[in-house]
């Protein structure tokens, strides 16, 4: 048993038993998906209507089919914990967490201990299924920590505990990257998981010294990118700077990894734990194929409900040759999108993905960001070495133009960093009105 596994025991969560009841659970998915959705959602359902107050008042109609049931919101969860915990259950006897808050609304929820035990389980079944054994693949870790006091030395003892080193993301000066080259030169890393923007970070400087990552540390095999938007061009960029396989991860703290899969077109849903369902702007179910809002629900967390929980991203679900449901396409965060003078809107990830088309054209610019600051305004803030020429300032200017088909002043404004959150994720596009 590693430490982790040796860790979540000593803590009360029954991994033993969890990884064995997972293989129980995946082979019933595969024996029949229909079947084993339908029973487990009725089971969660009848669970938290008759063990949870809350749940039940946000249900008024306790006969309504599943396709009816309401949909729940971070906002709807925003009051105390404790008025939302199933009978039974409290802070001495559950897993509590909080969420990033990426979305702009953070709340703190809660894991019955053995709904946490199973996602343990399962996350380190789904990385095994990619070839990445997380009892013995070294994780060099960029994520986000806290700066200083005890949540500081707690994410450290954590990662000790879970066999990963942290790196320090939120600076990119030359001598910190100068610091990772040499962290990885005299350790034997197994598999890179962090932010897209972070390891794209780090990669275009590997890049701008010639270095390929693999040859620095040859133990590397996988990268795993989470948490943000990978474009198909940063995942070949990747690929080429480290020399690895690049891994896809879509998931959230308060369910888990969703989806994991080869960073190509689609990533397999992890169906054993979650069912996922895609939705239209007025909640009912899209076909396969087609995009909408992303759904939710839990079905072995008895102490919160997550039911028909709505994440806040958009996406597409269809499904591989053997009927697995596959997420084909992560669209972006409902509302990221430009209102433009007319009253239309685009999609902030296509505004955002021909901004990025001619920007890299520079090579120079390290990362960017796009803030819409009134329906005829929009910033672009950047950071490079160098400043853009007037030419590549028309030039993007320009490409935008021709794309909004609108007239809006477009100001390009070079900077030394860019805000993140406290976590350490880049949120590509703002729109503050």
């Amino acid at each position: 048993m590693n430490l982790t596994n040796l860790s979540l025991s000593l803590n009360g969560y029954d991994i033993a038993s969890a990884k064995k009841e997972l293989d129980i659970l995946n082979k019933k998915v595969l024996q029949n998906t229909e079947r084993y959705n339908a029973q487990h959602k009725a089971a969660i359902l009848d669970f938290h209507l008759k063990n949870n107050e809350f749940y039940s008042r946000f249900v008024s109609d306790k006969s309504t089919e599943w396709d009816a049931l309401p949909i729940i919101s971070k906002s709807d969860l925003q009051i105390p914990l404790n008025k939302r915990l199933s009978v039974g259950y409290s802070n001495k006897n559950c897993h509590i967490h909080k969420t990033s808050g990426s979305s702009g609304t953070p709340f703190i929820f809660a894991k019955d201990k053995y709904c946490h035990a199973l996602t343990w389980a399962s996350i380190q079944n789904l990385y095994l299924t990619q070839g990445i054994d997380l009892n013995t693949s070294y994780e060099a870790r960029f994520y986000g920590i806290p700066q200083s006091g005890i949540p500081h030395y707690k994410e450290r003892i954590k990662d000790i505990l879970s066999h990963r080193y942290r790196f320090s993301i939120f600076d990119s000066s030359h001598r910190n990257f100068e610091n990772f080259i040499a962290k990885f030169k005299h350790n034997k890393f197994g598999h890179l998981n962090g932010y897209t923007s972070t390891l794209l970070l780090f990669a275009k400087y590997l890049n701008k010294k010639q270095l390929i990552l693999r040859d620095i540390c040859p133990t590397l095999t996988h990268c795993i990118v989470t948490a943000e938007m990978l474009l198909e061009s940063d995942k070949q960029f990747l690929e080429h700077q480290f020399a690895v396989t690049v891994i896809n991860e879509y998931g959230a703290s308060e369910t888990g990894v969703i989806a994991l899969g080869t960073a190509q077109h689609s990533i397999k849903i992890d169906e054993a734990l979650i069912y996922v369902e895609i939705l239209d702007a007025s909640n009912n179910p899209v076909p396969d194929g087609k995009s909408g809002k992303i759904i939710v629900t839990s079905f072995f967390n008895k102490a919160h409900p997550f039911i028909r929980y709505q994440l806040g991203d958009i996406g597409v679900i269809n499904r591989d040759s053997n009927g697995n449901k596959i997420l084909t396409s992560l669209e972006g965060r409902i509302g990221d999108y430009a209102v433009l003078p007319d009253g239309s809107k685009i999609p902030a990830l296509a505004f955002y993905y021909v901004t990025k088309n001619v920007i890299d054209d520079s090579g120079n610019v390290k990362e960017f960001v796009i803030d819409q600051q009134a329906p005829n305004s929009f910033k672009i803030i950047y950071v490079a070495e160098n400043k853009l020429s007037e030419s590549q300032r028309t030039k993007i200017k320009k490409s935008l133009l021709t794309y909004i088909k609108q007239s809006v002043t477009i100001e390009i404004i070079q900077k030394s960093s860019l805000n993140r959150s406290n976590r350490g994720k880049l949120k590509q596009f703002t729109r503050s009105f």
